[in-house]
């Protein structure tokens, strides 16, 4: 063995980072050097589909109580001018109104199922008028609620946040610590998150690990495993290493490449580690070129159309606006769709997959009603077109039984009104959507809405300005969208000391660790 072969090995590689090797071919090169797993057999196929809402979605628009005191309520809260006037006042200046029309929103009914999932309150709820296509999912039974959901580390009460020495997630509030919190359990910083442990536990169901875990256009933490690490792959195009004699558009870096592959020593055995991960990142791109169909075919988009970018399927209408406009969610779900389609092709093997999709735009400190609701536009068509195209895959194939969607956020947000918009928030509501959801129904307790006074609430989860304190937590959602994946117990609970996929599961009353939301 050579006398120092990390130096060999890193005196070469330097030649790359002279050329200039951008960052996502080193992460998809990292994650090629993950050992291939070996195909358990199995003919069944899962995936999930995190629908990451970046800034902090506002839950109190987005599912709303509609019983008559609850209205009341929240109107006061989002429209305080309303109330001010109606007992003779005078408006506050430069207040204006974050609350919803009750006129447009749009019915949902909750199953009386009883026990712990069907707590209600005899509420009755609405969704934000632009959720028609979800709200008709939900009649239909294939989308659900998951009320007032967020991190808790155990089960959290009002009382419980006077005791200083009484056990919270890190930095509440904080857009980069709360978005970690939630998709890897840790403040910001976090290496490893939950889908991609996930695949961790249920890699010997994939043939190769490449594929088991796909971020379109950024790879989150949640993505990332102890051993699986996240594909990344863009709307604009696929993150290429190899071309026509060039790496990246770069001949330089093409040629420093090549020569790094072909000029290790039989000594050199970082070297020779190296150039077998150059080489099956070669081989891996090739084989997602031969197998992932266009963009421009039935039933992802529409034969003849010029390109995505002028594709009808993939426009939705602006509420602001009236125009049809290019959907970035729906363009981020339809490179899924694709991918979804190459999980048989030779050198993709995949049985179970995670992948993340992100619409940003959520922080609504001002502007909110216009805001959020051509948010509120552009989740509902990209939803209802991604799942209307699992329904007509390639062979005749219906796999919406087969793929979970869920949204998911940094955080909730206040109820009360701060001007124009509102502030940073803990808990909030959240969809999951797919043929084995039981669907229809909502899950966990939803929040009592109550008189406050001085910004503080009376009811049992609404903080200080109508902040949601969870009534469930993020362990809860993983546990039961672990269970329908098919990971094991252990992996999900932890075993001998080891915390598990969920690592506050173990806090949570056995009977109400799976929420139930899934068939």
């Amino acid at each position: 063995m050579s006398t120092n072969p990390r130096r060999s090995f890193l005196k070469q590689a330097s030649v790359l980072g002279a050329a200039g090797l951008t960052t996502p071919w080193a992460l998809n090169l990292a994650s090629m050097g993950v050992a291939s797993a070996q195909s358990s057999g199995t003919t069944d196929y899962k995936a999930l589909v995190c629908l990451f809402l970046g800034g902090g979605n506002d839950a109190h628009n987005t599912v709303v109580a509609n019983d008559e005191a609850s209205w009341y309520y929240y109107s006061v809260a989002r429209d305080p001018n309303a109330a001010i006037v109606a007992n003779g006042g005078t408006a506050v200046p430069g207040v204006v109104s974050t609350a919803l029309k009750r006129s447009d929103m749009l019915p949902i009914t909750v199953k009386d199922t009883g026990g712990f999932n069907a707590d209600r309150n005899f509420k009755v709820f609405a969704l934000h008028p632009q959720l028609k296509r979800i709200r008709d999912m939900y009649v239909a039974g294939k989308a659900a609620v998951i009320a007032n959901v967020g991190p808790l580390i155990t089960p959290t009460n009002k009382i419980d946040l006077y005791d200083l020495s009484f056990p919270l997630p890190t930095n509440l509030m904080s857009h980069n610590d709360q978005q970690s919190m939630w998709q890897s359990f840790g403040a910001e910083g976090s290496v490893a998150g939950w889908g991609g442990l996930m695949m961790d536990s249920l890699m010997s169901r994939n043939t190769v690990s490449t594929f088991s875990s796909i971020g379109i256009n950024s790879g989150p933490v949640w993505l990332s495993g102890k051993q699986v690490m996240p594909y990344q792959l863009s709307t604009s195009g696929m993150n290429r290493m190899a071309g026509e004699g060039t790496t990246y558009g770069s001949a330089a870096v093409f040629q420093a490449v090549r020569k790094i592959a072909a000029t290790p020593t039989i000594q050199d055995t970082l070297a020779q580690d190296y150039t077998k991960t150059v080489q099956r990142a070669l081989s891996v791109e090739s084989t997602l070129l031969s197998a992932l169909p266009s963009a421009m075919q039935a039933p992802w988009g529409t034969p003849g159309a010029a390109s995505s970018a002028t594709d009808p399927l993939l426009k939705y209408t602006d509420p602001n606006t009236g125009l049809s406009t290019l959907n970035p969610l729906a363009l981020q779900l339809q490179l899924v769709a694709r991918m979804i389609a190459t999980r048989d092709a030779s050198g993709i093997g995949a049985k179970r997959q995670v992948f993340m999709v992100t619409l940003n735009g959520f922080d609504t400190h001002d502007s909110l009603l216009t805001v959020h609701g051509d948010l509120m536009a552009r989740l509902d068509h990209a939803v209802a077109y991604f799942y209307d195209t699992l329904s007509k895959m390639p062979g005749g194939q219906d796999l919406r039984s087969n793929v979970t969607s869920f949204t998911a956020s940094d955080f909730g947000r206040a109820l009360n009104n701060n001007g124009d918009g509102t502030d940073h928030g803990w808990g909030g509501h959240h969809f999951v959507f797919g043929g084995s959801v039981k669907g229809g129904d909502m899950y966990g307790r939803f929040p009592d809405f109550s008189p406050f006074d001085q910004g503080s609430y009376f009811s049992a989860n609404l903080l200080t300005n109508g902040v949601l304190l969870p009534s469930q937590s993020v362990d809860q959602v993983v546990y039961t969208l672990g269970k329908w994946m098919d990971v094991p117990e252990t992996a999900l609970t932890g075993a001998g000391g080891t915390p598990g996929i969920a690592p506050n599961i173990g806090n949570f009353d056995v009977s109400t660790r799976n929420l139930g939301f899934m068939a």
